[in-house]
């Protein structure tokens, strides 16, 4: 089923539920503008999810979505995006694969009098972004820290622990402000000897992931582990996440970790993705950060719904987000910390997962 086809049928599926058939007042809802929604790629579950929420949301608010998938490949978002603009698309929601590439596509869309909202990566270096949905990214990584000391604390006693740091990819602006975060909790121990960088490996420009490829933390992991630790044990791996963490957790399990008299170290993660759940409740991953799509899209269709009917969309931040050109009015939306403590309560309970989806 193409786009266009799920768009109709989220229509008509509407339509019944508001007044059992399709009506004039759908067909004049349907007339409010069209949504271009530029998404990175599918390999994460994450994206699918923001996807599907959106279609689903903009569709019933009566707007017609093109969602686009690039695949991770800059060329392609650009090619869908100049696409879009084309087409005449009244907004543009992008989440951008490299924040810092899109400056001459968003050129074109204001001199077409397209508005564009960065979609929880900003997008950097342009004048022609008016607003950012997105949660708060420094404290996201302020929890996975805060949850790798307390996994830390609960599994190994008071220290000192040996820990490596991973950070995401250094195209998306957010890796910064997760490792930022993190690292607000993490420094004070490091500076008081309880938290040991055994391969003194620190830095965005030295512990990034491009992409935020797996496989490509596997094979650090790999390295670290072969390099650093065949006399001593590994505690704790700060993974800013789920997709990292399940590569850093195969290569920590491939050692020996999990098995025999070797602990698992606490490893944390981000975006609460099923395989992860379900690592956590094996007893693998310690923990990982919820952000509620769902809510998300709630947000950028109603700043949609604002910037479209010519007020002002409702914010809750305007200092935090400069893109390097201008700072860009933002809403940021609380994450939540999920282990194996509180994932039926967050997760089954919020109506986010089935009980079938995660057992």
């Amino acid at each position: 089923m193409n786009i266009f086809t799920k768009s109709l049928a989220a229509l008509a599926a509407f339509a019944t539920l508001s007044s059992g058939a399709m009506t004039a007042t759908t067909v004049h809802a349907a007339d409010k503008g069209s949504i271009g929604i530029a998404m990175p790629t599918k390999s994460s579950a994450r994206w699918i999810s923001d996807g599907n929420s959106m279609v689903e949301q903009f569709t019933a608010a009566g707007y017609e979505a093109d969602l686009q998938y690039a695949e991770d490949d800059i060329p392609n978002q650009l090619a869908q995006i100049e696409n879009m603009i084309t087409k005449g698309v009244d907004v543009l929601v992008i989440a951008a694969i490299d924040g810092t590439t899109l400056s001459n596509a968003l050129e074109n869309a204001a001199a077409s009098g397209i508005k564009v909202i960065a979609y929880d990566r900003l997008i950097r270096d342009s004048g022609n972004v008016d607003y950012y949905a997105t949660f708060d990214n420094f404290k996201v990584g302020v929890q996975q820290a805060s949850s790798l000391v307390d996994g830390l604390k609960a599994r190994f006693g008071d220290g000192p622990y040996n820990v490596e740091l991973f950070g995401g990819s250094p195209d998306d602006n957010n890796a910064y402000f997760f490792y930022n975060g993190a690292m607000s909790v993490l420094q004070p121990l490091i500076d008081a000897g309880t938290v040991n960088i055994v391969s003194g490996q620190m830095g965005m420009d030295t512990v990034g992931t491009l992409r935020w490829d797996g496989a490509v933390a596997q094979a650090r992991m790999d390295n670290l582990l072969s390099a650093h630790y065949t006399d001593k044990q590994i505690h704790g791996v700060l993974s800013p996440y789920d997709g990292l963490s399940i590569g850093i957790l195969s290569s920590l399990k491939g050692v020996g970790y999990g098995s025999g008299d070797q602990e698992m170290p606490i490893v944390s993660g981000q975006d609460a993705e099923v395989p992860s759940v379900k690592s956590i409740l094996a007893g693998e991953q310690y923990s990982t950060v919820f952000k509620d799509t769902r809510e998300l899209a709630r947000v950028t269709v109603g700043m949609v719904d604002a910037l479209l009917g010519g007020s002002e969309p409702e914010i809750n931040d305007t200092t935090t987000y400069d893109n390097g050109v201008k700072v860009i009015p933002s809403y940021l939306l609380e994450p939540v910390s999920v282990d194996a403590s509180n994932w039926e309560e967050i997760l089954i309970g919020s109506g986010y997962y089935t009980m079938d989806q995660i057992k």
